[in-house]
């Protein structure tokens, strides 16, 4: 782990924080950076190796013992059980909506309508649900933070050919982003999207690994090329920059990686 990246930043000490996704990349990143700074875990992903794997480096690393949710996030009785796994440890007071999934690529012509719907399940509606059951614990302690994982794609959907299901999902979930703060305002709940820029995870290397044939030419040199001209960032790199705005009163923003705070920016550069 890249650990000289994240803020020591002690505000948050004592909270609780569900990270979706949390089993790899972005979001192991963040369960790492939150642990250094005294923050409680729920650690929620498909994959319970993954997870079980990610538990037991943060207990090694001295962390508080997360509590681990294998569920899939697009899977409504599953989702609803990983709820109430959750709040049975106590309330919640920042969700991190990272799970998402880039399927279905390739030509629009050749998508499959149930793929579409399991995109917008996962990456939208699972945002919204999860949300919307933490949300009453968090405005009644006056206090709360969500943050949904977006991408730069939704600002500039034409960068990504074959991936316009992708697009729409994370230009859904910025939109809901906004509505949602609107709703919040004056609760001391916020929620913001967070765009983490070009990430070295599996999801990258899932794509650089298709058929260009399958998911078109183009996509597939993109993701290639950006990853051997060293672009890409580290997950704790990126995780470091969301983890030093979560302290703050913002709300309603579209935080991008490369708009660094100050505190974010000295720790990446040591």
């Amino acid at each position: 782990m890249d650990s000289a990246a994240y803020p020591t930043t002690t505000e948050l000490a004592g909270k609780t924080a569900l990270i979706t996704g949390a089993g790899r990349g972005i979001g192991r990143a963040l369960a790492f950076g939150l642990a250094a700074v005294g923050v409680r875990l729920v650690l929620l992903a498909r994959s319970a190796d993954q997870l079980g794997q990610t538990a037991r480096e943060l207990n090694a690393a001295g962390a508080a013992d997360p509590l681990v949710v294998p569920a899939d996030v697009g899977n409504d009785r599953q989702l609803r059980a990983a709820v109430t796994a959750a709040q049975a440890r106590g309330p919640v007071d920042i969700l991190i909506n990272n799970a998402a999934t880039v399927e279905p690529l390739g030509p629009t012509a050749g998508l499959g309508i149930a793929d579409i719907r399991r995109a917008f399940d996962v990456n939208v509606v699972a945002v919204i649900a999860l949300s919307g059951a933490l949300l009453p614990a968090m405005a009644e302690a006056g206090w709360g933070r969500i943050v949904n994982i977006s991408s730069g794609i939704a600002g500039r959907p034409g960068t990504m050919t074959g991936g316009t299901t992708y697009a729409a999902t994370k230009a859904a979930l910025e939109a809901h982003t906004i509505n949602l703060a609107a709703e919040l305002a004056g609760t001391g709940v916020t929620v913001n999207a967070y765009r983490p820029g070009g990430v070295d995870t599996a999801m990258q290397a899932w794509i650089r690994g298709q058929d260009p044939a399958r998911i078109g030419s183009g996509l597939h040199d993109q993701f290639a090329s950006s990853y051997a001209s060293g672009a890409l960032l580290s997950p704790e790199r990126s995780a470091a920059s969301l983890i030093t705005r979560l302290g703050t009163a913002a709300t309603g923003q579209i935080w991008d990686v490369a708009d660094v705070p100050a505190a974010a920016s000295r720790a990446a550069r040591l």
